[in-house]
């Protein structure tokens, strides 16, 4: 991109205090070298640890930074829906606030995000988790790209940029955390662009998983069955998607400076 773009980040945090911190200012300091016009957000979902305690310091500090808690947890796709909600800026990036990516990598993505590309997802260059949550991950990943049809190479990392304007098109539902394969699956089924760009994932330094126990994986089994249902045999995210996604390209063309 030419021209230094206006960014929201945002982190859904559950339990996240010994990160969430860092991960903010990292990501403060990133954005500031990126461009002007920028913020900063967290979402925290129900947090029984010191996540708030620390935001509420953040928010005292930085006038690009504000966050939203709630006692009653929205579930993972509810606090990224908000999320995308209350972004302001042009673009949005989020990943987990759990800090097993380095938001200093964003620089990596936005170069990445030219004339044509909606989307920049990262794909984990290698994963760095202990040996059962990388047996479940690549069973979890070829399982879903062949329910869903996906193309990219790693629908299971939550490292992405994307353009604000596609919520004009698709509608996010899901409160659970099959949240990223809904969104993955109907950007693509309206044809937006995507970009692929690698980054380095991290050991997990505070808290636990929330996915990666049978309960968890239980419930989220059920959960992407019923997405499976809605997205692959009744499609009915499709209705009206094409009229949207012409209105959308009309605006954009209408918006681009004369040649």
């Amino acid at each position: 991109m030419h021209e230094r773009p206006s960014i929201s980040a945002f982190f859904p945090a559950y339990n996240d205090g010994g990160t969430i911190g860092s991960l903010v200012v990292s990501t403060l300091h990133t954005l500031a070298e990126l461009t002007d016009d920028y913020e900063v957000m967290v979402i925290e979902n129900g947090s029984t640890d010191y996540t708030v305690d620390v935001l509420a310091e953040l928010a005292e500090k930085y006038e690009h930074f504000r966050y939203f808690s709630f006692r009653e947890p929205l579930g993972y796709g509810g606090a990224v829906r908000l999320g995308f909600k209350e972004a302001s800026k042009d673009l949005v990036f989020y990943t987990d606030g759990d800090a097993q990516y380095d938001p200093r990598e964003i620089k990596l993505l936005v170069p990445a995000l030219a004339e044509g590309v909606d989307i920049v997802n990262g794909w984990k260059i290698d994963r760095s988790d202990p040996l059962h949550r990388k047996i479940i991950g690549r069973v979890y990943h070829h399982t879903v790209k062949l329910l869903f049809g996906f193309k990219l190479r790693d629908v299971d990392c939550d490292f992405r940029l994307i353009r604000r304007d596609v919520f004009d098109v698709i509608e996010l539902e899901s409160v659970t955390g099959t949240l990223p394969l809904e969104l993955v699956k109907k950007l693509q089924d309206a044809r937006f662009r995507f970009a692929e760009v690698p980054v380095h994932h991290f050991h997990r330094t505070y808290g636990e998983s929330q996915f990666f126990n049978f309960p968890r994986l239980w419930r989220t089994g059920v959960h992407l069955i019923e997405l499976w249902i809605k997205l692959v045999i009744f499609r009915t995210h499709m209705r009206g998607i094409r009229a949207r996604r012409a209105a959308l390209d009309e605006r954009r063309s209408a918006a681009l400076p004369m040649r």
